[in-house]
């Protein structure tokens, strides 16, 4: 039986563009989206849009990632970064704004946007289809379609106020492109603090690069510059079901032995999050 269009979806339809032809604006058909040409793209039974055709993504979240991620967001150990993040988008948009969460997982971040602001839309991109199966049910606003950040995005020019990347690979010349021209970019990333106590027990977890936040400068210089920066720095503590999810649901996961985390071996009661947050205009 064809999967209906999701509210959601509809209400974000005439921000896409066929991943194909780049212009076209997507038509709903019978559990499917088509351009005029006659490209179309499935619509999953779990609510998101299959936008991301031909070679692989660069990568995705498994189905183990996305439930430690689920679980840890659930305990409210990160409320203060998607506060901050909603914030600034808040700060930047109008009520009936247009978000774009890049990289959104499971769409915890853009819900907190939409909260904010009651009469706006969101659209979140991921590569992981498992992530998209929570974050096309993360906000009766909120829309999902699998796409690859590092490709060209299938979004109108112009069509969004504000771009949210939390803890998400970037592609600047994208963000600037889609971006209105009173629009915002919202960054959020981690500083080399953050979770400093579980990278001192778990060897093996990915560090963050001190060069880390000079990349950034130079990649998005060409195309943004600065409005506010924010750094929200906190303890928070962790039971040891928590602090397992909060390995597995990193890029760390795929690095760390799991075997020595199901041991009896110490890991801390508490971690240090400590994440910037800027706000970016388009130049």
């Amino acid at each position: 039986m064809p999967v209906s269009l999701p509210p959601a979806l509809d209400l974000s339809l005439d921000l896409l563009r066929c991943p194909t032809c780049r212009t076209h604006r997507l038509h709903p058909g019978r559990g499917v989206l088509r351009c005029p040409v006659g490209h179309t793209f499935d619509i999953a039974r779990h609510g998101y849009a299959g936008l991301l055709t031909g070679a692989r993504a660069t990568s995705g979240d498994d189905a183990a990632m996305v439930q430690a991620r689920s679980r840890f967001l659930s305990t409210g150990a990160y409320a203060p970064i998607r506060e901050v993040g909603a914030r600034l988008a808040a700060d930047a948009a109008s009520e009936r704004a247009t978000v774009v969460d890049v990289g959104c997982g499971t769409g915890y971040y853009l819900a907190g946007v939409l909260d904010r602001l009651p009469g706006a839309r969101g659209l979140g991109l991921d590569t992981s289809v498992r992530a998209l199966r929570s974050a096309a049910r993360a906000h009766d606003r909120a829309a999902a379609a699998a796409w690859d950040v590092f490709r060209p995005f299938p979004l109108a020019d112009g069509a969004a106020d504000v771009v949210l990347d939390v803890f998400a690979p970037r592609n600047p010349a994208e963000f600037h492109r889609v971006l209105r021209p009173t629009g915002r970019l919202i960054v959020v990333r981690p500083t080399p603090r953050h979770l400093a106590e579980l990278h001192g027990r778990v060897p093996a977890m990915v560090t963050i690069d001190p060069a880390k936040e000079q990349r950034l400068h130079r990649a998005l210089n060409p195309f943004f510059e600065t409005v506010v920066t924010e750094q929200v720095e906190y303890s928070t503590p962790l039971t040891r079901p928590d602090a397992l999810d909060l390995v597995a649901m990193t890029p760390s996961a795929r690095h760390v032995n799991r075997a020595d985390l199901n041991g009896d071996g110490p890991l801390p009661d508490q971690v240090t999050v400590s994440v910037l947050a800027t706000a970016y205009r388009p130049r």
